[in-house]
């Protein structure tokens, strides 16, 4: 079976690579789109180039969860601020158009124990470590 190559709204990861951020946004949805026109954080995306440039660069670090994943940022690892700790992903052709705080959740997963002895029935639920 051949793997399928990627495309974004028609358009190949070349192309998308060699257009503009204007030009990538017209290709988004209408959030995202006003999202990049108000401009990208240059600062950032030259701290990604450094990090793309050496191979043993740690994750860009990062608070801003409000960012658009742009094709200027794919093959890079970011870490990102989850709210007590960074989570660091590999940006894939997939994320493109995402806000970055969609791809790293918030909260813990829940999972539920057995009350202890003298316990109330409540306090089954435990958060689990991670």
């Amino acid at each position: 079976m051949v793997e399928k190559e990627f495309t974004f709204r028609g358009k190949k990861l070349e192309e998308l690579k060699a257009m503009s951020i204007e030009q990538f946004a017209e290709l988004c949805n209408s959030r995202s789109r006003r999202n990049l026109l108000k401009g990208v954080d240059k600062q950032f995306l030259e701290k990604l180039d450094k990090a793309r440039n050496n191979p043993r660069a740690k994750p860009v670090r990062t608070h801003k969860r409000d960012m658009v994943v742009i094709p200027q940022m794919l093959g890079t690892k970011i870490a990102i601020h989850r709210g007590n700790t960074f989570e660091s992903i590999d940006v894939v052709p997939k994320m493109l158009g995402h806000y970055v705080g969609e791809l790293v959740l918030t909260r813990k997963r829940l999972t539920h124990g057995k009350a202890g002895i003298g316990a109330t029935k409540s306090s089954t639920a435990v958060t689990a470590r991670g």
